[in-house]
């Protein structure tokens, strides 16, 4: 009989392993590194679009419904504007 097993008998219903404070904290810091790629994902993904803005063609951007002045000025914004 495993612990688990004797802790169930004894009248205590065991969830599963409760993380320790190690555990928790590495947790955090995955839930916090996670969040950071994902930030950092999501400005990556905007300086792509405003690049891509900068190579259509007039055409191209009438169809949208934006000048070339004002993809040029959304072009060459900082990725983090």
């Amino acid at each position: 009989m495993d612990t688990s097993e004797t802790i169930r008998c004894a009248g205590i219903e065991l969830v599963g392993p409760r993380p320790s404070g190690r555990r928790g904290f590495v947790s955090r810091i995955v839930q916090v590194v996670r969040s950071l790629a994902q930030q950092i994902d999501a400005l990556i993904e905007r300086r792509r679009g405003r690049l891509a803005l900068l190579e259509m063609t007039d055409e191209q951007l009438k169809d949208i419904g934006v000048s070339r002045s004002d993809a040029y000025r959304e072009g060459i914004r900082r990725f983090w504007d």
